[in-house]
């Protein structure tokens, strides 16, 4: 039978991408068939239920983003258990947003704009995705652990977001390392930080937010997949190994360095703690915020 690989995004998004990638290696490596099943909609939990309530044979995974972690803290209610319900099984891939500033902001450095912020405070505007998004998240936590003030402004996705960040309305944001590339190379956006625990190698002069003082921050996109919940373990480890295996395949590198992201396979046991420390931190940092969708 062939393997349901549901994505809870619309085509052509990270998500949508990777699993395609993983899905057609898997397909070779298993000797199924696998279907990519996009179930965009409610913030992702309209594809997350279903695979939540699937039957736990192995015929249905979902290939799950850092939204996963954070919908819990969001919403008054779920359909699902965003951990009791689903078996991780890996996790695939992890990628940096970068804090940038235009370049009117007299800063060159974590340090500098921390120093400019507390001289200005709720002065400095900031832009997002959205609200509750991963961008306003990632600032939302870099201003708890550097205790600063500033006017959030969120916006209808990243690129309304990036366009008034370039145009100087907006002063800084954590963009999406390929979304804000091109302006950084061209000099239009100042890069002074990395979100996550390491640097990477499309920037590697730009420091991580960790190395500028604020260990143990840490604000990634992290993309993984999950089976529900009660799955066989003899499955999820046959499903862990064929994906970390589908992991060495060139074309689906390309496809994962091609948007700054790093592999970052590991144990199902692994995933699974991983999961929960994202669920319980970003349940503080939405906490702190404010940040609700209705």
């Amino acid at each position: 039978r062939p393997v349901r690989f549901i994505v809870p995004y619309a085509p052509g998004g990270g998500a949508d991408t990777l699993a395609r990638g993983v899905g057609n290696s898997l397909s070779e490596i298993l000797g199924h068939t696998v279907v990519i099943d996009n179930r965009g909609g409610g913030g992702t939990i309209l594809g997350s239920e279903m695979a939540a309530k699937a039957p736990p044979d192995g015929h249905t995974i979902i290939m799950v983003a850092s939204t996963h972690a954070v919908v819990s803290s969001l919403y008054k209610s779920l359909p699902y258990d965003p951990i009791k319900d689903f078996a991780p099984v890996i996790r695939v891939a992890s990628a940096p947003n970068i804090l940038v500033l235009h370049p009117s902001v007299p800063a060159s450095s974590v340090k500098e704009l921390v120093a400019l912020a507390k001289a200005r405070p709720g002065q400095l505007v900031y832009a997002s995705s959205g609200n509750g998004g991963g961008s306003h998240l990632a600032m939302e936590l870099f201003r708890s652990v550097s205790h600063i003030e500033l006017i959030h402004v969120p916006y209808k996705g990243t690129g309304p977001a990036t366009i008034d960040l370039l145009s100087g309305q907006a002063k800084l944001m954590f963009g999406g390392l390929i979304g804000t590339l091109t302006q950084v190379r061209s000099g239009r956006l100042k890069a002074i930080a990395i979100s996550t625990a390491a640097r990477s190698a499309l920037l590697p002069d730009v420091p991580t937010v960790a190395e500028s003082g604020y260990s143990g921050y840490e604000a990634a996109t992290w993309y993984g997949v999950l089976a529900p919940a009660r799955t066989p373990a003899v499955i999820i480890e046959k499903l862990n190994r064929s994906i970390a295996a589908s992991l060495q395949d060139p074309k689906l590198l390309q496809r994962i360095t091609s948007q700054g992201a790093d592999p970052a396979p590991g144990t199902p046991e692994e995933f699974a703690a991983y999961i929960k420390n994202e669920v319980t931190k970003w349940a503080q940092v939405v906490k702190h915020s404010g940040a609700r969708v209705d």
